[in-house]
Formats: C-alpha cells, structure tokens, sequence
C-alpha cells in the first residue's frame, strides 16, 4: 500500500492544470468516488477516499473553483487487518447545482451513466485529468515483485467503457472487464502502466515502480537459474546413483571376465558415484573424453545384460 499511497499522493499535489482539467479532474473524482445521491429528500454529493490527500484537493477544489462549500469527514471501522480510514468529500448544499457544473447530470437533469461528454469529447489536458481522478478515487497498482497490473473500479459498465476510450486517446491499451459484480478497466502492460503513471504526473512514483520491478524481476531471474542449476544438479546425481548400482551389479555378474578398459571405466564410476561424466573422464588415466567414458560403460552394462541372458538360457 506504500506505493498506492505515494502514487496518490504526488498526483493531489498537482495543481497547476487549467481550469477546464481541474473541472474534469474533480468531476471523474465526484463521479468514481460516490456521485449525486438523494438523503432525506435532498440531493447532496458524497465522494469517499481512501487518501486524505485526495479528499483535501476535491475540497479546496470545490470551493475555490465551483464557489459551493465542501467539508471533509474521516470514518474508521476495524477490521481483520487493522483500522481502515476513510475520507468523505460532502457537498450538501447547492449539490444539484455542482452536478450540472461538471457534467454529473445533463442539461435534462438526468444522472450521467459514463463520463461528461464535454470531458470525453475535449482535449488531452482533460483526458489525463479525468484519469487521475478516477485513479485518486478508486485506482490500484500492483507492488513491484508481483503481477504487474494498474486498476480502476469503475461505479458502472459506461464509466468504464469510458475511461477505456479515454486511455486509448492517450496511446494506452486499457481493458474494461467484469470482475464479480464490480466493473473494472485494467492495464497488464509494465510499459504501460509506466506511461500512464507518468501520463497522470506521478512521474517519480513511476520512477520507482519501474526501478523496483526490474530489482524484483532481476531476482526472480536469478532465483530461476538457481533453481535451474539445482533441479540440474538432482537430475544428474540422480542419474549417477542409478549407473553406479548398474554397474555394481556388472560386476557380480562379470566378475573378473571383462576388458580392462571396461573394468577401469565401471571402477571409476563406484569410486566416484556423485561424479559427473567429465568429471569420470579426467580421472581416468590416460585422461578421455566424457563421450569415451558414457561409452565404455555402456559397454560394460551391455556386456553384463547379455551374460546374465546367457546364463539363463543355459539354466
């Protein structure tokens, strides 16, 4: 949660848009973090967060550009995991008049179902403010070491289908897909989510996510070969356990009738029984090759196999 919780909060830091992107910002921010709700016969506005941060640049935003008063109230609840918090963005007052402002109801007062059609028809300024506040509402990023992955719970199936046209003005492929009863857009790409990180503004943020994942995929790199090497190293001690009992039961059976070479080649592997067959080969004396030694005790066994049938013919 870390990184989400930098992620967020370098991109609450950035106010130097233009006004008509801070409108699509705190619009994609109203229409993901809750939106237009009747309470007690009247409208009101409630946005949750999980980042103060978020919460606090939606209300300085309302009152200093919408001109309606905006309050902030932290909830708490235990859970199995800990405390978690929770930030309420309310407008109470004037409420209906701030939904028609940023395009939460249209010109016939009806509730928008995807995003205002003067954000997804407008300019690209917009486009990376209304992703970012759907990300400042409800945005995940994987952690580096993990699958990598970038999400946004969208409140419905248009909202989504949206913010993924949004995205691919931006250049970016983004999934919209249902997940359960819940609508999401996702973005599996690490290069992807980079851009995206930095099209947003969490430029640092994105910085470090990439710099971390290549540490942890460096290591999950490095722990592949070595499982690798050791999967390797089973598989070959294995193999020389089971020619060191074939060869010791050659030897029961040939007793002293075989070649010398032979003989010498099949000594050498009971000698050595976790020795490789190079390894064999070195020891020999004269030296030879890993292929001559494979091949003398091959030989051997097949000089043992053919006796042993022999004999039991002959009984």
């Amino acid at each position: 949660m870390a990184l989400l919780d930098d992620v967020k909060d370098e991109l609450a830091a950035i106010d130097n848009d233009s006004p008509a992107a801070k409108m699509a910002q705190a619009s994609a921010m109203m229409r993901f973090g809750g939106g237009l709700r009747p309470v007690n016969n009247q409208a009101i506005i409630r946005a949750q967060f999980d980042s103060p941060a978020a919460a606090s640049w939606l209300e300085r935003t309302i009152t200093a550009c919408f001109q309606k008063e905006a309050v902030v109230r932290e909830a708490a609840r235990q859970t199995p995991g800990g405390v978690v918090r929770r930030y309420d963005v309310f407008v109470e007052r004037g409420a209906t008049a701030l939904a028609l402002q940023t395009g939460l109801l249209d010109r016939r007062m009806r509730l928008v179902k995807g995003l205002p059609a003067d954000i997804v028809s407008g300019n690209i300024a917009q486009i990376k403010a209304a992703w970012r506040g759907a990300f400042l509402a409800r945005g995940a990023i994987s952690d580096p070491g993990k699958a990598s992955y970038l999400e946004i719970i969208c409140p419905t199936h248009e909202t989504a289908l949206a913010l993924q046209g949004a995205a691919r003005r931006l250049g970016i492929s983004a999934r919209a897909r249902q997940v359960r009863s819940s609508e999401r857009v996702t973005l599996r790409d690490p290069d992807a989510i980079e851009r995206m990180l930095i099209i947003m503004g969490a430029s640092r943020s994105a910085r470090e996510w990439t710099g971390k994942r290549s540490d942890g995929e460096a290591r999950g790199k490095a722990n592949r070969l070595a499982n690798f090497d050791d999967a390797n190293m089973r598989r070959s001690a294995k193999a020389a356990a089971e020619a060191g009992e074939k060869v010791r039961k050659a030897f029961e059976i040939l007793g002293d009738d075989m070649p010398d070479n032979l003989k010498n080649a099949g000594q050498l592997r009971l000698n050595h029984p976790d020795a490789s067959l190079e390894e064999l080969g070195r020891l020999a004396d004269p030296p030879i090759t890993k292929d001559a030694i494979a091949g003398r005790i091959r030989r051997l066994l097949q000089l043992s196999d053919k006796t042993r049938k022999a004999r039991m013919q002959n009984d």
